[in-house]
């Protein structure tokens, strides 16, 4: 079976990779999910992220964010001293603050995936990337999201970032035109 080739390089990577990225995400909590992890992934390894991902469920009230966005000053230092996580106290704050703004968003559009998706015009964006090495680190779209994220007072979300967090929720396949999951996901559009 032929992947992606960092899909292979770990079981934890192969799961995630075969079941998770690049599939359409819509529901507003997972959404928040993946903007917290990316977000606290920035500078890290996405391994890293992973293998914390059951420890920030637990710790992020599996990403309640009207849970998440009343957490206090004494929560916050609790979340700092919980090896469960990265415990950065700017990644930390920013999770807060941004549970609070994407409830505004929320509130603005219906849904955070209303507004999300806005800026793939509510589609997959279908790449055909031969190899790894070709796929960018941001794109206009990502460019776009970010500014407006930013505008509204997000945190962590820079362009990187946000194609990340495109990649991970289906916005765009960036599966490679050899892995199977290229063309599984194109079924699924």
């Amino acid at each position: 079976m032929i992947r992606c080739e960092w899909g292979g390089t770990s079981p934890l990577y192969q799961q995630y990779h075969d079941e998770e990225w690049g599939v359409p995400v819509h529901e507003d909590r997972t959404l928040f999910e993946f903007l917290i992890l990316e977000g606290a992934q920035a500078g890290l390894s996405w391994e890293t992220i992973l293998k914390k991902r059951n420890g920030y469920r637990e710790a992020f009230d599996q990403f309640d964010v009207d849970k998440v966005s009343t957490f206090s000053e004494s929560k916050i230092e609790a979340l700092l001293q919980n090896p469960k996580i990265v415990r950065n106290r700017l990644k930390v704050n920013s999770a807060v603050l941004n549970a609070k703004l994407f409830l505004d968003v929320q509130k603005e559009f219906g849904s955070f995936d209303q507004y999300i998706w806005q800026f793939t015009a509510g589609k997959t964006i279908q790449n055909s990337f031969k190899k790894m090495s070709d796929l960018p680190a941001n794109t206009p779209e990502s460019d776009a999201m970010s500014i407006d994220l930013k505008k509204r007072g997000f945190k962590f979300i820079g362009t990187t970032v946000c194609y990340a967090f495109m990649q991970a929720t289906g916005m765009v396949n960036d599966h490679v035109i050899s892995c199977f999951r290229y063309k599984e996901l194109l079924t699924q559009l």
